[in-house]
Parts: structure tokens; sequence; C-alpha cells
């Protein structure tokens, strides 16, 4: 006998009528990533919670970095006395591996994975173990971690920077503070800031826009860098330091992408995107410095993206085919606004939705899909979404079997084969800060694959990183003057790295 749905479906074509078919979701296995034998793990920048400069922290091959805790306290801790030390980790094929520090596998030192490419090739932060004498702080190393080898990529003079990208040459980017004294602002640091890129053995200082201050965020795989810079020594009076700008650097030229009008590019993280077509995308304030949007530049124009409505938003990612997508401002009173995930494609911006109330894009794959966090109404906690093939927004919670013992928090980046790595909140755990675990969840095959898999699997750990200290020597490339630290990234690195300083972004 045939089923009443299969009689329906032949009435409805007979009919030729045509009825929306039901959106069908992939399921997922959960892959719980664990610790090193403290309380957390997560990948970069979600630690922090706010949206923060991205990194990659997973491959197209399913390998996953980030940083997770340790047994043994944090000697350098200035927050808490029960901190524990946090070491960069390498997920794959089941297996946890301990990237180690600059002080070995065993140290009681941090490191931080931010960023692994298409060669396996890490780049993050290590300390070293000594201290900075300019600010007291923990002294730290930007460092590359290359087939089982960890590399001390050196400063720019001072004991403390630290690598934010890379590429598949193995080109590195980040900031180095350089020891040269500061008397604009020794409120934030009493040092300079530059831009590095570091190839070879060889680190350089990329200069800047006529300020004395820089960082670079991203590098493609043309060797173009992007970051900001300051462009003066001035401060204004509207952000109280000086003007600051985004750039691409570009064989040995460094080019001033300008502003929406405001004085400030590369707020809130900072956020400086860069893609392999030499387009550049990031957040600028507007004129009078009380809002900002996102933007996106490319052949010497700036475009401001809008929002959704409302006052401000920001990017979080950009594509080889110049899509962006961010978080934005719905319409309401200034300073109560809703603000939800978008995503920006061909002039158009698409309001991708809400689990309830707010939301938060953070990772896109080729296929468009996208991942993120959200607020379900009445939660306590963000859910991890997942939008794709026009919406709705759907929560990755509901993608998992039941009875897993994660809540995921956070889906912070997406690859090409539909595998999405994030932070989760395990049963009795309250604060994803303090005790949450990265995650990467695994499309099945077929609902029965997931439903036999319905227990989370806790990966293997290896400690098997080498030390191999080989200093970097140092190209100058401009003039070191007196300086203006940017807010926006010694805010986050004061988080990140225990630095007494100045505050994060408040969760939703």
């Amino acid at each position: 006998m045939r089923s009443n749905i299969s009689m329906l479906t032949t009435l409805i074509t007979l009919l030729g009528l045509q009825l929306p078919l039901l959106a069908q979701h992939t399921r997922y296995k959960l892959i719980d990533l664990g610790t090193f034998g403290g309380p957390s793990s997560y990948i970069a920048p979600s630690e922090d919670g706010g949206p923060g400069n991205p990194t990659r922290a997973l491959t197209n091959n399913g390998v996953v970095v980030g940083a997770a805790s340790t047994d043994m306290l944090d000697p350098f801790s200035q927050e808490c006395d029960d901190c524990f030390a946090q070491h960069a980790f390498q997920w794959q094929q089941g297996v946890l591996t301990d990237l180690g520090t600059l002080g070995g596998n065993n140290s009681d030192l941090t490191s931080v994975a931010h960023w692994i490419n298409d060669r396996g090739w890490v780049a993050g932060f290590s300390q070293t173990g000594g201290v900075d004498s300019f600010t007291g702080a923990p002294a730290g190393h930007p460092v590359l971690w290359e087939n089982g080898e960890i590399f001390d990529l050196g400063t720019l003079g001072e004991e403390f920077a630290t690598a934010t990208a890379l590429n598949n040459t193995g080109q590195v980017v980040g900031f180095s503070f350089d020891g040269v004294p500061d008397p604009i602002s020794p409120f934030f640091n009493p040092t300079e800031s530059r831009a590095f890129l570091w190839h070879s053995g060889v680190m350089q200082d990329l200069g800047t826009l006529g300020g004395v201050d820089a960082g670079a965020f991203a590098i493609n795989e043309a060797g173009q860098v992007a970051g900001i810079s300051a462009t003066n020594t001035t401060p204004n009076d509207t952000t109280g330091i000086p003007t600051v700008h985004p750039f691409l650097w570009d064989r040995g030229r460094m080019i001033d992408l300008g502003s929406l009008g405001g004085t400030l590019s590369g707020v809130d993280g900072p956020t400086i995107l860069l893609n392999n077509r030499g387009q550049v995308a990031g957040t600028s304030t507007l004129a009078g410095d009380t809002t900002y949007h996102p933007f996106l530049w490319g052949h010497g124009v700036m475009r401001d993206l809008g929002t959704l409505g409302g006052d401000t938003g920001f990017v979080t990612w950009i594509t080889d085919a110049g899509d962006v997508m961010g978080t934005a401002d719905l319409p309401g009173p200034s300073g109560s606004q809703n603000h939800h995930a978008f995503l920006w494609r061909n002039g158009v911006m698409t309001d991708l939705g809400t689990l309830g109330s707010t939301s938060h894009a953070e990772g896109i794959n080729s296929q468009g899909q996208i991942v993120g966090r959200s607020t379900p109404i009445g939660s306590p906690i963000q859910h991890a979404f997942l939008w794709e093939h026009g919406g709705p927004m759907v929560d990755l919670n509901t993608l998992i079997p039941a009875n897993s013992s994660l809540v995921l928090e956070e889906g912070g980046n997406i690859n090409d084969r539909g595998e999405i790595a994030g932070r989760g909140v395990p049963r009795g755990c309250d604060d994803v800060d303090a005790c949450g675990h990265a995650f990467i969840l695994i499309p099945c095959d077929n609902a029965v694959t997931c439903e036999t898999n319905i227990d989370v699997t806790t990966a293997g750990i290896q400690n098997n990183a080498a030390l191999i200290n080989r200093p970097s020597t140092t190209s100058t490339q401009a003039p070191r003057t007196e300086m203006q630290i940017l807010s926006a990234w010694r805010a986050r690195l004061s988080q990140r790295y225990h630095i007494r300083g100045l505050g994060a972004w408040p969760r939703d």
C-alpha cells in the first residue's frame, strides 16, 4: 500500500502544484578536543569574546589549531592566583598535539596558535620566561611551528612581539614593540609598536604611514600585507590618540587606504582582512568618531558597506571572491540597538537573522556556508549557528546527538569540506571562558552514522614539538621616531597575555 505522503506527492505533481521544500541540514559528529589537563581550550581569538582580528584555525584537511590550558599554574598571571598556563595545540585525525613553548613542552609558559597555512605550518606566540624591562610584563616572541619544530622569530628590539598570520610560502606578519621610548602616550605603553614581515630568518620593519606606530594583521599569497598605522603624532580630541589608517604594503611600499571620515580605523579588534585579489576589508569610524562602519577597499577606493539600519558595524572575514561578512546594528535608539550577522555580496547586505536576539558571523567557506554565534531567546549563553543556502539560521546544537556533553557556544571556522571548529560548554560549566572546550564537527555520511557515534570523542595527546631557537636578523626599512601606541590591539593583548591595561569587547 502506498503511504499517504507518497500519494500526496503524486497528487501535487499531477495538479502541477509547487510547495516549498522542507530544509534538510547535514548532521554532524561532535569531537571534543579536550585540554592538556586544565579546564579550558579554544581556537583563537575566541577566548575574549569579542570580534577581534579573525584567525585561520581550521584547514581544508581538517587540522585544527588553538590553545588549551595545562594543569600547571601560570607563574606570570596578573589576573588570578589560580590561572593555568596555556599551550598551543594542533588536532589532527583524533590526536591532540601539544605544540610546546619556547621553554619546552613541559614548561609552565604560555603559547597560543593564531594561524595555520595549507602546509600545516602554524604561526603564533610564546612566552620566553623573561620579563620585558620596559613594561615589567612577561616577555613573549612570535613563533613558527614547522614540521614538529618551534622557531623563535625574534623581535624588533623589545621583548614582546606576536605573529598574527602567515601564507603558504612561510612569510609571517605581526607586530613587535621596538624599545624606542614613546614620550607621546606612555599611558598605553612606553615604547613603539611596529608592523613586521618575517621570512627566511629575517624580520623586516615595514615602517609607518607617517606616525610612529603600526601593526600587521594579514598577508596574502602574493606577499601583500595589510594592517593599521598611525599617520601622525598628534592626538585627536575625539579619541585621545593620533589618526590611525589601514594600510596595504606591496613590494616595499606602504599605501594609505584612508578612512570613512573618522580618525580611527581598525576599531574592535583591530579587524583588518586581505584576500588574494588585494582587496582589504576592515572597520573605520565615521566623521566625529562616534560610530563606525565596515569597509571594503579595492583599486584605490574605500567603500562604506553600511549597516542593517543602525549606527555601527564591523567585518569578520573576506573571501577571495570579495564577499564580506560581519555584524551590524539594526534600527533603534542609539546605544541600545540590536545587531545581526550579515553577508555583503555584490553591493547587497543580507541580514542573516538570529536564533533569537543578537548574532555574530565568524567563519565562511567557498560554498557560502557561514558559522558564528547567536543567543536564543531565554538562553543564558550563546549558541553556535550555521547559515546556508539563503537561510534561515540553524542552531548547530540541533544537528548533533541530543545527549552530547557539549553545548556548542561558538562556531569560529568552517572549511570547504563543511567541517566546523569552534568552542562549546561542557555540562556543569557556567563560564565558557573559564571552562569551555574547543570542538570540531564532522559532517556525517548519513543519520545512522551520527546517531551511532553519540559519545563525545576526546582526542589522544602527544607532546612532540622540538625547540629550535634561531634568532632572526632584523632589516629596518623606516627610521624610528617618537610614538603613540594604538589602543585597540594593546587592549586585546592585555587580556590575552595577562598584561595590565585596557578592557576587552563585552560579550552579549
